[in-house]
């Protein structure tokens, strides 16, 4: 005997210059106020040069009705992208960093709410994706458009896995807009950074000289105390990180390892703790007033850009300190995965891709001395006439 919900669904052509045939059927949703209904359905299975006849397009509907006819089937739920966005803040959102909060909390204020808001979680699917990133690409850098999309797709995703009637986000699917000009990350020479440490004032002269010489973050800086810091073994333990004066995880796993503690800059932190750090309770390296870390925007503002525009450098931020450190560690012979180890980064691809800048005249250098074993006259090399390995 059929069960009782089991359904064929119907099919029809609609359209006079391409016809298409599209498919409806009847589904269980439980609605925001608990009350389950039964409401109808349809989706485009396909033109009709691509599907000829009607008994094709019945087959091409069973895949949709499998779901619905499966002996494990139950009701879906329903809501607007809103009303389920609010608890996803209060119950999933609020247990992530506050960094993490702040940005995801700006991406649904900013664009998701104003443009999705009122939809049905089961309308936002591929298409309206690609229309709003479409949208997205209009006003914001592929970055950011990735980004937004990030936080609708965890949305989405957790609204799956809560039995909600809704589609996750494929990024494979979706055309992202190329940004017209691709600007290089801003990084310093090693003379600009000698410039820049010599002429700040403490505490920003150590903090740029930690930068400089391991690679940290701002944030990892900024949340150092004294018991991550190991003068016998050499080495900075990175535990935590500080923002807007606040303690939360790093960046990710494997940012939390050990960075080599050169002995430069060992004895500069020796001299800052004697002579200008100041006591806090939790023995943090930097602080302010109120025994908290300082915000890394305030040591831009009031730290770097003073010495910047006194030294008629171009204003960045302190990760400029990082692109500045990796490309000094490639122009001084090391390898790659030396590289990506003191940066922490879990894969190699992300050293390569963003910091191997470029210092001086080393791109000149290296194929000067290509083309002149290429050139007509050069002299022969002891390997010549064998393979290059």
């Amino acid at each position: 005997m059929a069960r009782k919900r089991y359904q064929k669904g119907r099919v029809f052509l609609r359209g006079k210059a391409t016809p298409v045939w599209v498919g409806r059927w009847r589904e269980d949703v439980i609605g925001a106020d608990g009350v389950t209904r039964r409401i109808e359905r349809s989706e485009i299975l396909g033109t009709k040069s691509q599907i000829p006849t009607q008994r094709l397009a019945f087959r091409r509907l069973e895949v949709f009705l499998s779901r619905i006819n499966a002996p494990d089937y139950r009701p879906g739920r329903i809501a607007t992208l809103a009303e389920f966005a609010e608890r996803w803040v209060e119950t999933v959102l609020s247990q992530h960093k506050p960094s993490s909060q702040r940005a995801a909390q700006s991406h649904l204020r900013r664009h998701i709410l104003p443009q999705l808001g009122g939809a049905r979680l089961d309308a936002v699917g591929k298409e309206a994706q690609q229309v709003f990133v479409t949208r997205l690409s209009g006003t914001v850098c592929r970055k950011t458009a990735r980004n937004v999309m990030d936080t609708l797709s965890a949305i989405l995703q957790k609204a799956k896995q809560w039995g909600y009637v809704c589609e996750c986000v494929d990024f494979r699917a979706l055309e992202f807009a190329e940004d017209a000009v691709s600007r290089e990350p801003r990084f310093f020479t090693a003379k600009q950074v000698q410039q820049i440490v010599a002429t700040a004032r403490e505490p920003s002269k150590t903090m740029f000289s930690v930068l400089a010489m391991t690679g940290m973050r701002a944030g990892e800086m900024l949340g150092l105390q004294w018991g991550d810091v190991d003068f016998a073994r050499g080495c900075i333990y990175i535990r935590r990180s500080a923002w807007y004066g606040h303690l939360q995880t790093t960046k990710s796993k494997s940012s939390a390892a050990p960075v080599h503690l050169p002995e430069s800059l060992a004895a500069i932190l020796r001299v800052y703790r004697v002579e200008w750090w100041r006591p806090n309770p939790q023995d943090f390296l930097f602080v302010t007033r109120n025994n908290r870390p300082p915000s890394s925007n305030k040591v831009v503002q009031y730290g770097l850009w003073p010495v910047l525009d006194a030294l008629s450098i171009p204003r960045c931020g302190c990760h400029a300190f990082r692109h500045t450190h990796a490309s000094l560690l490639l122009h001084t012979g090391a390898t790659p995965k030396v590289v990506q180890e003191q940066l922490r980064h879990a894969d190699p691809r992300v050293t390569l891709g963003m910091y191997s800048h470029v210092i001086g005249d080393d791109r000149r250098n290296a194929v000067d001395r290509v083309a002149e074993l290429l050139r007509p006259n050069a002299p022969k090399s002891e390997g010549e006439g064998q393979y290059v390995q």
